[in-house]
């Protein structure tokens, strides 16, 4: 019994890695000045920088804008790694016991 649960488990773990890494995530600062994605495992994707939005010569700015949207897309990234933890622990969880999903999340 607790082999099979340990087996399915680990199957589990598999698809969520599988589906974070498929998920793009974006966080923005600076109404679009700066763009990063990044993924649900919370590798940074990329950076678009809308030039005619920033003032170059003000870099602190430049680099607040940057953390800025950063963070935003790690906060977004842990949310729906989260979401789907969740999600996948109420699927395991015999019948009439969903709710303790909640206690883990």
């Amino acid at each position: 019994m607790f082999g099979d649960m340990m087996g399915n488990m680990k199957q589990q773990q598999e698809a969520i890695q599988k589906q974070l890494t498929a998920k793009e995530i974006i966080g923005e600062s600076g109404e679009g000045a700066i763009q990063v994605t990044c993924n649900g495992l919370r590798q940074v994707l990329n950076v678009a920088i809308d030039k005619s939005k920033l003032e170059w010569e003000d870099s602190e700015q430049v680099e607040d804008l940057f953390l800025i949207a950063t963070n935003r897309a790690l906060e977004k990234a842990a949310a729906v790694e989260q979401e789907l933890t969740a999600n996948s622990l109420k699927d395991m969880l015999p019948p009439g016991m969903g709710g303790l999903s909640g206690l883990f999340g």
